[in-house]
């Protein structure tokens, strides 16, 4: 699959100084990352995929990435923890959380009690809505 921008529009996988955007895409579902990943690479992003929380911590202690995009509802540790760690130790990654349950929402509100405010994206999400939301992520 091809993902390209509209002709004339700025890409949503580079920076100003055309740095290409260092993702970190975390979902259990490897499909849901792996896919993201692919959509991700083919519109100028370096995105990597991570299936757990505890494995996605392991690859930003490696590498931190400018953008982590956490699936909410995983075993383990949920996105919304794994949000807040990245959050606390790395405040320059920027994160967007995407959940397809229901019960997603009660986790952000505690993020939020606490002092976090995420961008909570549904899925399924729309390749084009994503791109068209990481230009808006600064």
């Amino acid at each position: 699959m091809k993902i390209q921008s509209p002709a004339g529009e700025s890409g949503s996988g580079t920076s100003g100084n055309g740095h290409r955007r260092k993702i970190l895409v975390v979902d259990d579902q490897r499909v849901i990352a792996d896919t993201l990943v692919a959509i991700l690479n083919a519109s100028a992003c370096s995105a990597t995929a991570a299936y757990s929380g505890e494995s996605a911590l392991e690859a930003i202690a490696a590498d931190v990435p400018d953008l982590l995009i956490t699936d909410v509802c995983m075993p383990g540790m949920n996105g919304v923890e794994l949000a807040v760690k990245v959050r606390e130790t790395y405040p320059q990654c920027k994160v967007l959380l995407f959940s397809g349950h229901s019960s997603a929402a009660h986790l952000i509100e505690e993020a939020r009690a606490k002092g976090y405010d995420f961008t909570l994206l549904h899925k399924p999400i729309h390749p084009r809505d994503l791109l068209e939301c990481l230009k808006t992520v600064s």
